[in-house]
């Protein structure tokens, strides 16, 4: 059995151009023109791909982008006075601050700062915190765990019952995808580098999310035949085969478990375009509040 692979370049495709259709109605109904600021600071190669990635998809939607690249070298205030700014502007509905940050800046210091209306990664602490709590959701999502559940409702899995096994437990992808499978009835194992029997533990899995970071590490025998198997992963590695003797690779061994997995997302075109995607539905979803 082959498994279905789940398309998510086509899914973000639909939900972008859906997120242009109430761009511009709203545009047209209360003349408010959806905006996001992105700050990056230093030359990450990786972060200034994505922040181009995210203006781009944002000028296709019709929501103004503001764009700030700061040096390597800025100071803790001048970071904070830029935010403040940020924060007062009504032509900005979204504000995020690309990660990681030098280390001479506090990144729970930068996400706090972040105004809670504006916070459209989704990781200021209280709405963090909303998304653990029973009761009040959180005004946004993080956008790459928002976009892994929208994956999988788009693949018609079932999620009351399920066994969720997430592999990573980072503040952007694991810990929060954790907490949105639990607040739809799975039952969630967080494993991680110290879980014994790490591959005993994810063959349990209905719902396999990978997240992790290491290329290729979960194998056929780490999946039950018939699971979901969701791939955030993007590293580069080398393959002499490949046009530019390198390819990106998700955590998951993708030819050889898609022939147990019942469904799967390829790396790339998987989750990667579902992130920008639901960050441009938070920006709308925050101008539509505003």
């Amino acid at each position: 059995m082959t498994a279905q692979i789940i398309d998510g370049q086509a899914i973000a495709a639909r939900i972008r151009a859906d997120i242009a259709v109430q761009v511009a109605a709203l545009k047209q109904a209360r003349g408010i023109t959806p905006g996001l600021a992105a700050v990056l600071v230093g030359e990450n190669p990786a972060s200034q791909t994505y922040v181009r990635m995210k203006r781009k998809a944002c000028d296709e939607a019709g929501i103004a982008s503001f764009g700030y690249t700061l040096p390597v070298e800025t100071t803790q205030a001048e970071l904070d006075a830029l935010i403040d700014e940020l924060n007062a502007r009504e032509d900005v509905h979204g504000i995020l601050v690309q990660l990681p940050l030098p280390p001479q800046l506090d990144e729970q210091r930068v996400l706090t700062a972040i105004k809670l209306e504006k916070d459209v990664d989704g990781f200021h602490p209280l709405n963090i915190g909303r998304l653990a709590m029973k009761g009040p959701d959180p005004l946004f999502v993080p956008a790459t765990p928002a976009g892994v559940i929208r994956l999988l409702e788009e693949t018609g899995v079932q999620f009351s019952g399920a066994y969720a096994v997430v592999l990573g437990r980072s503040n952007i992808v694991g810990m929060p995808a954790a907490m949105l499978l639990l607040k739809r009835d799975c039952t969630v194992t967080i494993a991680h580098s110290r879980t014994p029997d790490l591959p005993a533990v994810a063959r349990q899995a209905d719902i396999l999310i990978a997240a992790v970071g290491r290329p290729l590490m979960v194998k056929a025998d780490w999946v039950k035949p018939g699971a979901t198997v969701i791939d955030v992963g993007t590293t580069r590695i080398d393959d002499p085969a490949a046009p530019k003797g390198s390819r990106i690779a998700g955590d998951v061994d993708f030819e050889a478990v898609k022939e147990i997995a019942g469904a799967i997302t390829p790396v790339p075109k998987g989750v990667g375009p579902m992130t920008i995607a639901m960050l441009l539905n938070n920006t709308l979803t925050a101008a539509l509040r505003g």
